[in-house]
């Protein structure tokens, strides 16, 4: 597989963009687009802040953004989003198609929160229809977007997917591992689509290298059906005494 994809012709704006990374710059070149960068970032934080801090408690549901509406998970990503509303909670997605329109379209057929992280990507991404109109923030840069996600969200739910989806899920099983946020529910839909991750995980980065310590492995839970996904949020806040309006 590596041997094959190191065969691979580059586009003529990825070779463009490698170049450029070898070229000698200034230090007066650094200092501008560096600066201009930081305030980019700056701006996107700020408008993400303002944003997201007014939408009460949510739930970040993940997924690819190129399953179609006739499949299956689509289907199951929408009926959990609208148990979520029905239960007290808003729905935040990445705001493209596919799992995240899914769940943008149950929550606001519920009359939920129906919220979109858009990013600016070069294909498949754009924002659909469902985003209420008021809480669709537009990212250039990842990992700012990957902020809101964890910092607004009261669980995870994650849906099958990509590189994305992934990305995403290992961000907030870290940040909960090494104790950097609170420890929350991240549920995972699909055990037929999961659970060879699941065990490789166990079979190798526990028990063989010993990489990550037993009770990691219970960072998160893995589900088939919307009503065991949205049960194991509900158990997890009623235990603490905490509601939806918390």
């Amino acid at each position: 597989m590596r041997q094959q994809a190191g065969q691979g012709e580059m586009m003529p704006d990825e070779e463009q963009r490698l170049r450029r990374a070898f070229v000698d710059k200034d230090w007066n070149e650094i200092k501008i687009a560096d600066s201009w960068q930081i305030f980019k970032v700056m701006a996107e934080f700020v408008e993400g802040f303002e944003k997201m801090s007014k939408i009460g408690p949510c739930v970040s549901i993940f997924g690819s953004a190129r399953t179609k509406p006739d499949n299956p998970y689509y289907k199951l990503a929408e009926e959990i989003a609208s148990k979520l509303v029905r239960h007290g909670y808003g729905v935040i997605t990445g705001g493209g198609p596919g799992i995240m329109e899914a769940g943008n379209k149950g929550a606001r057929a519920e009359g939920g929160k129906s919220v979109g992280l858009n990013i600016e990507l070069p294909f498949e991404q754009t924002h659909n229809i469902y985003i209420d109109q008021d809480k669709c923030i537009d990212f250039d840069y990842f990992f700012v977007r990957k902020v809101m996600f964890v910092k607004y969200a009261q669980a995870f739910v994650g849906m099958p997917g990509g590189f994305g989806t992934l990305d995403e899920l290992f961000e907030a099983m870290t940040l909960i591992q090494t104790k950097k946020i609170g420890r929350f529910p991240i549920v995972l839909v699909g055990s037929a689509y999961w659970k060879g991750l699941f065990q490789w995980i166990e079979d190798i980065m526990l028990t063989e290298e010993s990489n990550i310590s037993p009770e990691d492995m219970n960072l998160v839970q893995i589900v088939d059906t919307a009503s065991e996904a949205v049960k194991i949020i509900d158990d997890f806040y009623h235990k603490y005494l905490l509601s939806p309006n918390f």
